[in-house]
């Protein structure tokens, strides 16, 4: 029998099957709940059980850990009832108007942007004009009902989109990356489903601190060309810290260059990990979120947000919140799961 969940302080409700996701059974009944991997790992999704019984699921306890878990923390995305039950959540705003839905598109053009970083450029059916939220992603839809995850680059638009840009890194071995993306070919049909996702830039007067590692740097472009285009930034302190190994990985280095040398209130800081001398490097380097921490040594008065692998996700909010006195409120994330990483957290 399904059970009813209800959302606090909200005091939404809905109805949840056996063994379904809270998460899918809530984003179903048209709650905007806050969400990003699904896959246990980036605490977005996470609420506190303020009563009845949950399977906690499929979360490792590396993000889940035993003390998380006696404080009544549950995982969304990986938790089902077993009874009636009532959760803390903080349900999203700005996400109005947003619907998803498949929605075929073309491969306009194929952009070699770094080594191992591919830009595919899609172009959408002129009547299909999407709605989205800078910082959110898509699903590509591949054979089987395989689904790859990437973050949409291009900024959003009052009126929708008719195209889209997505940054991929190519993983050795990674059947859409490597094996399907180096045979596709422009004019190439394919499908997605978006937007998804809760990762976006939330409306506020506090500092804001942008970290990309590596091709995290997409959904940053989406949000930093909202902020400017509505001039966000002259308001509020907007900066950008994105790490990468080598010169080449910052693949759109000149971008946030021209940003920063036209917008003198935004800051932008690159930092290499592995700068070797063919890098020609006499910028930052080491860790991008130690970057931070040594420009902003006190981040209570800050909102963070992450995108990148989950080592480098991880780190940022255990030494913002543990270092730094960062508010765990204040810190955002979406981190990048390969197919790598879902079978080491399963």
């Amino acid at each position: 029998m399904s059970h009813l969940v209800t959302l606090q302080p909200s005091g939404h409700n809905f109805q949840v099957e056996p063994g379904e996701s809270i998460l899918r059974a809530g984003l179903a009944a048209g709650f905007a709940l806050p969400f990003s991997c699904k896959q246990g790992v980036c605490r977005t999704c996470r609420g506190k059980l303020v009563s009845g019984q949950v399977d906690l699921g499929d979360v490792h306890p590396a993000y889940l850990n035993e003390a998380d878990r006696a404080a009544g923390y549950v995982h969304l995305c990986q938790a089902s009832a077993l009874s009636d039950v009532t959760l803390d959540v903080k349900e999203l705003e700005g996400l109005a108007g947003v619907t998803v839905k498949k929605v075929p598109c073309r491969i306009a053009k194929i952009e070699r942007a770094a080594p191992d970083v591919v830009i595919l450029h899609l172009r959408l059916p002129m009547n299909e004009n999407m709605m989205f939220v800078a910082g959110q992603h898509v699903e590509f839809i591949l054979p089987g009902d395989v689904r790859r995850t990437y973050s949409i680059a291009t900024k959003p638009s009052v009126d929708g989109v008719c195209a889209l840009e997505v940054h991929i890194r190519q993983v050795p071995g990674g059947l859409f990356s490597e094996q399907m993306l180096n045979a596709m070919k422009e004019r190439e049909l394919m499908k997605f489903e978006g937007p998804l996702g809760s990762f976006h830039l939330r409306d506020s007067d506090r500092p804001a601190v942008l970290i990309a590692g590596g091709t995290g740097f997409a959904p940053m472009k989406s949000m930093l060309e909202h902020v400017f285009e509505r001039g966000v930034h002259k308001r509020r302190a907007v900066s950008l810290y994105w790490g990468a190994r080598t010169r080449k990985d910052l693949y759109q280095l000149e971008v946030a260059e021209r940003w920063a040398a036209e917008r003198p209130e935004f800051r932008f800081v690159p930092v290499l990990s592995q700068a070797t001398a063919d890098c020609g490097w006499s910028g930052r380097e080491g860790l991008v979120h130690e970057a931070v921490l040594q420009d902003l040594p006190n981040l209570a008065g800050v909102e963070i947000y992450a995108c990148g692998a989950p080592g480098m996700i991880d780190a940022c909010r255990r030494d913002f919140i543990g270092l730094a006195g960062l508010p765990d409120a204040s810190f955002f994330a979406d981190a990048f799961l390969t197919r790598a990483d879902r079978a080491v957290t399963a």
